[in-house]
């Protein structure tokens, strides 16, 4: 988990912002794409746990575990 260096140091909280916005956004596409195959019978159920976890991290990482100057 990265802190910023001090108060002047606003590029690690948006850093941060930014990786945690394209995880949330990978973690839709995950979500789509394990429908798409759980549609197709080419998956089973259970598969909606990965990307739920990769959801779970993220929101995480957004509000719990954010920096903050």
């Amino acid at each position: 988990m990265a802190n910023p260096a001090g108060p002047w140091d606003s590029e690690t909280v948006a850093h941060s912002d930014i990786a945690s916005g394209l995880a949330l956004a990978l973690s839709v596409i995950t979500t789509m794409l394990t429908w798409v195959f759980i549609k197709a019978e080419w998956l089973r159920t259970w598969w909606y746990t990965i990307p739920a976890a990769f959801t779970a991290a993220t929101l995480l990482r957004l509000t719990l575990l954010a920096p903050e100057l």
